[in-house]
Protein backbone atom coordinates (compact mmCIF):
# COMPACT_ATOMS: atom_id res chain seq x y z
CA UNK A 1 0.00 0.00 0.00
CA UNK A 2 1.24 3.44 -0.86
CA UNK A 3 2.26 6.45 1.59
CA UNK A 4 -0.10 9.46 0.52
CA UNK A 5 1.82 12.34 0.13
CA UNK A 6 1.25 14.99 2.71
CA UNK A 7 -0.28 17.99 1.80
CA UNK A 8 0.94 21.97 2.21
CA UNK A 9 -1.15 25.15 1.52
CA UNK A 10 1.33 27.77 0.64
CA UNK A 11 -0.14 31.09 1.16
CA UNK A 12 2.65 34.01 -0.01
CA UNK A 13 2.11 36.73 -2.00
CA UNK A 14 5.69 37.11 -3.12
CA UNK A 15 5.78 35.19 -6.68
CA UNK A 16 9.05 34.46 -6.59
CA UNK A 17 9.15 32.74 -3.15
CA UNK A 18 6.15 30.86 -3.37
CA UNK A 19 7.38 28.84 -6.42
CA UNK A 20 10.89 28.18 -4.93
CA UNK A 21 8.76 26.72 -1.97
CA UNK A 22 6.64 25.22 -4.30
CA UNK A 23 9.89 23.22 -5.76
CA UNK A 24 11.53 21.91 -3.14
CA UNK A 25 8.33 20.72 -1.41
CA UNK A 26 7.17 18.78 -4.66
CA UNK A 27 10.83 17.27 -4.89
CA UNK A 28 10.42 15.92 -1.20
CA UNK A 29 7.41 14.48 -1.68
CA UNK A 30 4.76 16.71 -0.73
CA UNK A 31 1.27 17.35 -2.76
CA UNK A 32 1.65 20.93 -2.98
CA UNK A 33 -1.26 23.46 -3.17
CA UNK A 34 -0.14 27.42 -3.26
CA UNK A 35 -2.45 30.53 -2.77
CA UNK A 36 -1.49 34.32 -3.97
CA UNK A 37 -2.99 36.17 -1.15
CA UNK A 38 -5.12 35.00 1.99
CA UNK A 39 -8.80 35.17 -0.13
CA UNK A 40 -7.52 33.14 -2.18
CA UNK A 41 -5.96 30.82 0.65
CA UNK A 42 -9.62 30.72 2.34
CA UNK A 43 -10.59 29.44 -1.16
CA UNK A 44 -8.28 26.71 -1.73
CA UNK A 45 -9.28 25.73 2.24
CA UNK A 46 -13.08 24.87 0.93
CA UNK A 47 -12.18 22.46 -1.52
CA UNK A 48 -8.94 20.82 -0.04
CA UNK A 49 -7.84 20.08 3.78
CA UNK A 50 -4.16 20.05 3.86
CA UNK A 51 -2.28 18.70 6.24
CA UNK A 52 -0.42 21.79 7.42
CA UNK A 53 0.03 25.27 6.08
CA UNK A 54 2.81 27.61 5.97
CA UNK A 55 0.87 31.30 5.93
CA UNK A 56 2.66 34.29 5.35
CA UNK A 57 1.44 37.10 7.82
CA UNK A 58 1.81 39.99 5.22
CA UNK A 59 -0.62 39.98 2.09
CA UNK A 60 -3.10 41.81 -0.01
CA UNK A 61 -6.51 41.05 -0.04
CA UNK A 62 -6.69 39.66 3.46
CA UNK A 63 -3.22 39.08 5.91
CA UNK A 64 -2.45 36.18 7.33
CA UNK A 65 -3.20 37.14 10.47
CA UNK A 66 -7.04 37.49 9.71
CA UNK A 67 -6.68 34.23 7.47
CA UNK A 68 -5.46 32.27 10.74
CA UNK A 69 -8.04 33.82 12.88
CA UNK A 70 -10.55 32.34 10.18
CA UNK A 71 -9.15 29.14 10.07
CA UNK A 72 -9.08 28.59 14.00
CA UNK A 73 -12.79 29.27 14.24
CA UNK A 74 -13.67 26.68 11.48
CA UNK A 75 -14.22 23.10 12.85
CA UNK A 76 -12.61 21.22 10.21
CA UNK A 77 -9.56 23.52 9.69
CA UNK A 78 -8.60 24.53 13.23
CA UNK A 79 -6.53 21.31 13.90
CA UNK A 80 -4.18 22.04 11.11
CA UNK A 81 -0.79 22.88 11.93
CA UNK A 82 0.42 26.79 10.77
CA UNK A 83 3.74 27.50 10.57
CA UNK A 84 3.70 31.93 9.94
CA UNK A 85 5.70 33.33 7.73
CA UNK A 86 6.85 36.69 7.61
CA UNK A 87 10.00 38.86 6.09
CA UNK A 88 10.09 41.73 9.15
CA UNK A 89 11.88 40.40 11.92
CA UNK A 90 10.25 43.52 14.11
CA UNK A 91 7.16 41.85 13.18
CA UNK A 92 6.76 41.09 17.03
CA UNK A 93 3.07 41.97 17.74
CA UNK A 94 1.74 39.41 14.54
CA UNK A 95 4.59 36.93 15.70
CA UNK A 96 3.38 37.08 19.34
CA UNK A 97 -0.25 36.92 18.73
CA UNK A 98 0.01 34.09 16.12
CA UNK A 99 1.78 31.84 18.63
CA UNK A 100 0.09 32.77 21.79
CA UNK A 101 -3.67 31.71 19.31
CA UNK A 102 -2.26 28.72 18.60
CA UNK A 103 -0.08 28.65 15.91
CA UNK A 104 2.51 26.06 15.74
CA UNK A 105 5.54 28.28 14.86
CA UNK A 106 7.13 30.83 12.99
CA UNK A 107 9.76 31.56 10.42
CA UNK A 108 11.94 34.56 9.32
CA UNK A 109 11.98 33.95 5.58
CA UNK A 110 14.86 35.31 5.37
CA UNK A 111 16.60 33.67 7.72
CA UNK A 112 15.88 30.17 6.45
CA UNK A 113 16.99 28.66 3.38
CA UNK A 114 13.64 26.60 1.22
CA UNK A 115 15.85 23.27 2.41
CA UNK A 116 15.40 24.42 6.33
CA UNK A 117 11.82 25.59 6.01
CA UNK A 118 10.97 21.96 4.74
CA UNK A 119 12.76 20.75 7.33
CA UNK A 120 10.87 22.47 10.39
CA UNK A 121 7.94 21.08 7.99
CA UNK A 122 8.68 17.36 8.32
CA UNK A 123 9.53 17.86 11.75
CA UNK A 124 6.39 19.69 12.62
CA UNK A 125 4.56 16.47 10.78
CA UNK A 126 6.91 13.96 12.15
CA UNK A 127 8.22 12.80 9.18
Amino acid sequence: MAIRAKKILIAEDDAFIRDIYEIKFSQEGFEVVVAEDGVDAMEKLKKEIPDIILLDIIMPNMDGTQVFKKIKSIDVLKNIPIIMLTNISKDNENIVNSVENGADGYLIKSHFTPSEVVLKVKTLLKM
